[in-house]
C-alpha cells in the first residue's frame, strides 16, 4: 500500500525535526501531511492546601495554547515552503491525563511521525505520547532523532529481523519507505541461539519479490547488548533508516517499553520505524 497520509506530532520546544522529516517524506510520496500540535492543560493537585486561583489556571491554559499555536504555525510554514498537501490541527489534553484526544487523530493515518525526547528541552508526556502511539494507535510510528535527520533519501535501510510478529508487522508497514532505499540489509543479531538453515533468507526473498536490493548480515554472539550491537552496526554502516518491532509489556505502568526498545529510542541517531 502506498504511503498517502502522514501525521506529524509537532515540537513545542525545538527545531521541528519530526515535522521537517514528515514534510520531506510527504513530498517524496505525494502524500498529505497533517501537523498535530498538543496543548497540555495544567493539573490541579487534589492534595493542594488551597484551591489554585481560577485566573492562574486559565492563564496556564492560555500559555499552553499559545505554545501549541506557535508550534502549529511553524509546521504550516514548513509545509508551505515544502509545497506539500497539508493541514494543521490542535488537540488539548490534561497533563498526566488520558491520551484519547491524541489517539483520535492517530488512528486514521498511514504513519505517525514523532520526534525523540530531547533531554535538553523536555516536553510534557513525550515518552508516554510515543508509547501510546506505538502500542495503542494500531499505526506504525516513525521516530526522528532530536538532533535531526537528513531528508529521507534512504540510500541504505536496515531491517532488524528476529522473526517475531512485531518485527513482521514493522516490515509490512515499512514497505513504502523500503521501496525508496537503494539497498536494504536484513540484520540478525544472534545471541548464542541455534538457527536452522540460512538465517534471514526467507525475509530476503520476500523483500526481493517487492523489487528491493537485499542483503543479509548475521552478527553472532555479540559482546554488547542487542540495542548497542544494533546502534553500532548502524554507525559503522551508515544506514539511513532502521525498521524494527516495538516491544513492550504491562507491569508497573500501563505501557512499559522492553529494554532493547527503550535503549534504542534513547540513543538513536537515525530515524527508526516501529510497529507493535
Amino acid at each position: 500500500m502506498a504511503l498517502k497520509d502522514i501525521l506529524a506530532i509537532t515540537d513545542l520546544a525545538g527545531d521541528q525535526t519530526a515535522a521537517k522529516y514528515a514534510i520531506d517524506l510527504a513530498g517524496r510520496c505525494d502524500a498529505h501531511v497533517t501537523g498535530l500540535a498538543l496543548a497540555f492543560e495544567p493539573v490541579v493537585p487534589a492534595f493542594a492546601a488551597a484551591p489554585l486561583p481560577a485566573d492562574f489556571i486559565e492563564a496556564s491554559r492560555q500559555q499552553a495554547l499559545a505554545a501549541a499555536q506557535a508550534s502549529l504555525a511553524a509546521f504550516n510554514e514548513l509545509a508551505r515552503l515544502g509545497a506539500v498537501k497539508s493541514e494543521g490541527r490542535l488537540a488539548e489534553l490534561m497533563t498526566g491525563g488520558p491520551m484519547e484526544p491524541v489517539l483520535r487523530h492517530c488512528r486514521l493515518t498511514d504513519l505517525i511521525v514523532v520526534g525523540q525526547e530531547n533531554p535538553d528541552k523536555p516536553e510534557p508526556m513525550r515518552e508516554l505520547l510515543i508509547e501510546t502511539a506505538l502500542f495503542e494507535s494500531g499505526v506504525p510510528v516513525l521516530l526522528v532523532p532530536y538532533i535531526g535527520a537528513p531528508s529521507p533519501k534512504l540510500d541504505s535501510a536496515l531491517v532488524a529481523w528476529d522473526g517475531s510478529p512485531t518485527a513482521t508487522r514493522a516490515v509490512h508497514a515499512a514497505l513504502p519507505m523500503l521501496a525508496m532505499a537503494k539497498k536494504v540489509t536484513v540484520l540478525i543479531i544472534n545471541k548464542s541461539r541455534k538457527m536452522a538453515g540460512e538465517p534471514g533468507a526467507d525475509m530476503a526473498t520476500y523483500l526481493a519479490r517487492h523489487g528491493l536490493n537485499v542483503t543479509v548480515d548475521v552478527v553472532t554472539n555479540p559482546q554488547t547488548s542487542v540495542a548497542d550491537t544494533l546502534l553500532n552496526y548502524v554507525s559503522d554502516n551508515g544506514n539511513d533508516l532502521v525498521v524494527m518491532g516495538g516491544y513492550g509489556h504491562s507491569r508497573v505502568r500501563e505501557f512499559l517499553f522492553g529494554g532493547a526498545t527503550r535503549d534504542i529510542l534513547a540513543a538513536m541517531t537515525v530515524p527508526v520505524l516501529m510497529a507493535h
